[in-house]
């Protein structure tokens, strides 16, 4: 009975950390497009095309 519930235990976390890897591949996809429209944005700025759209 133990390793049936250690198998099924292992197929939980391991299907836990497949969702959670692919929500992170989403969350990186999304900030990799916004980092890129900031970065060809940039040059639309007033200040003569040179200023960075971030701040630090």
């Amino acid at each position: 009975m133990v390793p049936l519930l250690l198998v099924l235990l292992l197929a939980i976390i391991l299907f836990g950390a497949g969702f959670a890897v692919k929500i992170l591949w989403w969350i990186a996809l999304a900030v990799l497009v916004v980092w890129l429209l900031g970065f060809l944005a940039r040059g639309t700025t007033a200040g003569g095309g040179r200023g960075r759209w971030y701040r630090w």
